[in-house]
C-alpha cells in the first residue's frame, strides 16, 4: 500500500512540473505553424511567378495586336493569305518565351472586325510550393488589342488637272485615271471605307467611328481655281473691271429682209453677228444653201478696253446667281453672262522675287479676310472678254490700247479653262460621295502651279477665311494638316489665257505693265518665272503654318522643276512617281504616313 501511494504521488508531482515547464512549448508550436508557413512563403512565390508569366504574355499579346494591325495596311485582314494575321503570330512568338517557368498549354490567337485588332493568350504555369495545397498549375490569360486611330486629321488634295494629264504613263493608262484611283485607294486607307477603285491593298471597312474627326477637301487646278461659290458674296465687290466694251452710242435702227438664198462651203457663211447675220436653209457633207440680212440704221459703235462691269446681279444673298446679264450684245442688247465659278484674284504687285512676300501682295496673303475691294475678289466672266486685235475679225497679234468709238466688232480670242470646282474642308461619310467626285476630275488647260497651292493652303488654314470651320474640331479638339500637292509637268503660261490674273497680254497685274509679257514652259518667260517665284513663296508661307506640305511629281519634269518642288516640300515630303503603279504606291505610302497606330487595351 505504501508503494503504490508513493508511485501515484511522483506521478502528480512530474505532471505539475511538466505542466507548469514552457520550455517545450516551441516545438509543439512550430510544428503547427509551419503549415500555414509553408502556404504563405510558397503562395508568395507561385504569385510572383503568375504575375511575371502573365505580364509577359500581355507584352506579348500587345505586340502581336499591334503589328497585325500596322501590316493590314489598307484594311484588309484576309489579305495575302492572312499576311497580317500571321504577322501578329510571329511578334507574339518572338516576344513571349514559351519556355519560360515551365509553361505548357500555351495559346494565341489574333482576329479583326471593323478594324480593330483583337486578341488573346493563354498559358498554364504550374505550381511549386502551392501543390502541398493541391494546386497543381493555374492557367492565365490575357485580352488586347490595336485599332487605328487618327489624330483630328485634314488633307487637302491640290491635284493638277491640266490637259497633260490626258496623256499615257507610259504604261497604258491615262495619267488622269491613274490619278482618281490613286486617291480612292488613299481614302480607303486613312478613312477606312471601300471605294470603286481596285486597290492593291484589298477592301477595308468600318470607318474610322466617331471618335476621330477626319476631313479631306480637293483644289484642283490648271489655268484657274473653281472656288467661287464657297466664298461669302460680300467677299467680292459689286464692280469689277474686265477687258470688255460698253456702247459709246446709242444705234437705231433694224434687221433687214433676208436675202435670197446663196449655197456654198458652210465655213465660208459670212457672218459679224452684229453687222450681218444668216440663216441656214439646208446643208450637206459641208455645203450649206443660207440666207443672210443686214443691220439697217445707225451702225453701233464701242469702246474697248479695261473696263468697269457691273456684277452685283451675280449675288443671291448669301449665295450666288449662275448667271446675269449686261448690255453688251448685238446693237448693246441684253446678253446672258454665265459663271462657273472661277475666280480673279485681288490686288497684287509684281517683282522679281517674292522672298519675303510684299505687303502689296494682297493675293499671296492665304490668311488675309476681305475688308475692301482690293483686298476682295472677282469672278471671272469669259463672255464679258472682248480682246481687242489689229483688224476686225482678223487673226493677229493683241494690241494693248483701248479703243473708243470703233465700229470695229472684236471678239473674245483668249483662251480659258476652269477646272471643276473645289470642296472646302468636310467629312466624306460615303465612299460614292468621295467616288463621285473623283471621277468628275476633267484635264484641261495650262499649268500654273500658284493658284493651286495658293487656294488649297486658304482652304485649309486654320486662321483664315475658313477658321470658324478649320482651327478646331466642333468639340475643340486640335487638328493635324496635311496638304499633298500633285503635279504631272512644268509650269506652262500663255500670253492670251485668262487666268487668275486677267488676261494676260492685256492685265499684265503680274508682269512690269509697260513691257510685253512672254509666255513658255518650265522656266521660259516673264509670266513662267513670275507663277514659278510666287509658287516658291507660297510653299515657305504653308509650311511655316505648321502644315506638312506633301509634294509628288507625277512623270518626267525638268530638273529645274523637280528641284522646286522638292524644296517646296516639308523635309522628307517629296516623292517621285513614274507612272500610274507607282502614283498609287506613293498615295500609299503617303496615307500610311499620316495614319497612327494606337493600342487600345
Amino acid at each position: 500500500m505504501h508503494e503504490g501511494r508513493l508511485n501515484l504521488a511522483t506521478a502528480r508531482a512530474f505532471m505539475g512540473r511538466f505542466a507548469r515547464d514552457v520550455r517545450a512549448n516551441t516545438l509543439a508550436i512550430m510544428t503547427m505553424a509551419l503549415i500555414p508557413l509553408a502556404g504563405m512563403v510558397g503562395g508568395g512565390v507561385d504569385i510572383s511567378r503568375m504575375y511575371i508569366v502573365k505580364t509577359r504574355l500581355q507584352h506579348a499579346c500587345d505586340a502581336g495586336a499591334l503589328a497585325g494591325r500596322k501590316a493590314m495596311g489598307g484594311g484588309v485582314w484576309n489579305f495575302n493569305n492572312y499576311y497580317a494575321r500571321t504577322q501578329a503570330e510571329k511578334f507574339f512568338d518572338a516576344n513571349y518565351n514559351a519556355s519560360a517557368y515551365g509553361v505548357t498549354a500555351r495559346a494565341r490567337a489574333f482576329s479583326e472586325n471593323a478594324g480593330k485588332v483583337s486578341g488573346t493568350a493563354s498559358a498554364d504555369l504550374p505550381m511549386t510550393l502551392m501543390r502541398i495545397f493541391g494546386k497543381t498549375s493555374e492557367t492565365l490569360s490575357v485580352n488586347c488589342d490595336a485599332e487605328m486611330r487618327l489624330p483630328n486629321t485634314d488633307v487637302m488634295f491640290v491635284l493638277d488637272t491640266t490637259g497633260s494629264m490626258n496623256d499615257d504613263d507610259g504604261r497604258g493608262t491615262r495619267k488622269i485615271t491613274g490619278l482618281k484611283v490613286a486617291v480612292k485607294c488613299f481614302y480607303e486607307i486613312v478613312a477606312r471605307l471601300d471605294t470603286d477603285a481596285d486597290c492593291t491593298t484589298g477592301t477595308p471597312s468600318g470607318g474610322t467611328g466617331s471618335q476621330v474627326q477626319l476631313r479631306f477637301g480637293f483644289v484642283p487646278y490648271a489655268t484657274n481655281v473653281n472656288v467661287g461659290r464657297l466664298l461669302k458674296p460680300e467677299w467680292m465687290p459689286d464692280n469689277w473691271t474686265y477687258q470688255t466694251r460698253k456702247l459709246a452710242n446709242t444705234p437705231s435702227g433694224n434687221w433687214g429682209a433676208w436675202s435670197k438664198e446663196y449655197s456654198g462651203y458652210c465655213s465660208d457663211i459670212p457672218d459679224d453677228t452684229e453687222a450681218r447675220q444668216y440663216t441656214i436653209t439646208s446643208s450637206r457633207r459641208g455645203n450649206c444653201t443660207y440666207m443672210l440680212r443686214d443691220w439697217v440704221g445707225t451702225a453701233t459703235k464701242w469702246n474697248y478696253g479695261p473696263l468697269s462691269q457691273p456684277i452685283s446681279t451675280l449675288k443671291n444673298g448669301t449665295g450666288w446667281n449662275n448667271s446675269f446679264t449686261l448690255p453688251i450684245g448685238p446693237g448693246g442688247a441684253q446678253k446672258t453672262i454665265n459663271w462657273d465659278g472661277c475666280i480673279e484674284e485681288r490686288k497684287t504687285v509684281w517683282q522679281n522675287s517674292y522672298s519675303p512676300i510684299p505687303a502689296g501682295a494682297k493675293d499671296l496673303d492665304i490668311d488675309l479676310v476681305p475688308n475692301s475691294d482690293e483686298t476682295r475678289w472677282g469672278p471671272v466672266l469669259n463672255d464679258v472678254i472682248y480682246t481687242r486685235k489689229t483688224g476686225v475679225r482678223q487673226a493677229g497679234s493683241f494690241s494693248l490700247p483701248a479703243d473708243n468709238g470703233t465700229n470695229a466688232i472684236y471678239t473674245n480670242g483668249d483662251y480659258y479653262a476652269c477646272p471643276v470646282p473645289a470642296k472646302k474642308m468636310q467629312v466624306w461619310a460615303s465612299a460614292t460621295d468621295f467616288d463621285n467626285y473623283v471621277d468628275s476630275l476633267t484635264p484641261n488647260g495650262n499649268t500654273y502651279h500658284d493658284i493651286g497651292l495658293l487656294w488649297g493652303a486658304r482652304l485649309l488654314s486654320p486662321s483664315g477665311i475658313f477658321k470658324s470651320e478649320n482651327e478646331y474640331t466642333p468639340q475643340g479638339g486640335e487638328i493635324e494638316r496635311h496638304l499633298i500637292f500633285m503635279t504631272d509637268g512644268d509650269t506652262c503660261t500663255g500670253t492670251n489665257n485668262y487666268t487668275a490674273y486677267g488676261v494676260l497680254w492685256f492685265d499684265r497685274r503680274t508682269t512690269d505693265p509697260s513691257a510685253a509679257p512672254t509666255d513658255g514652259c518650265t522656266d521660259t518667260g516673264t509670266l513662267t518665272t513670275q507663277v514659278n517665284a510666287r509658287y516658291s513663296a507660297l510653299c515657305e508661307a504653308v509650311k511655316n503654318k505648321n502644315i506638312t506640305l506633301w509634294v509628288i511629281a507625277f512623270g518626267n519634269l525638268a530638273t529645274t522643276t523637280e528641284t522646286r518642288l522638292k524644296n517646296c516640300a516639308s523635309s522628307g515630303r517629296y516623292f517621285k512617281a513614274t507612272d500610274a503603279s507607282t502614283l498609287q504606291q506613293t498615295f500609299k505610302s503617303i496615307a500610311d504616313q499620316i495614319s497612327q497606330l494606337r493600342l487600345t487595351k
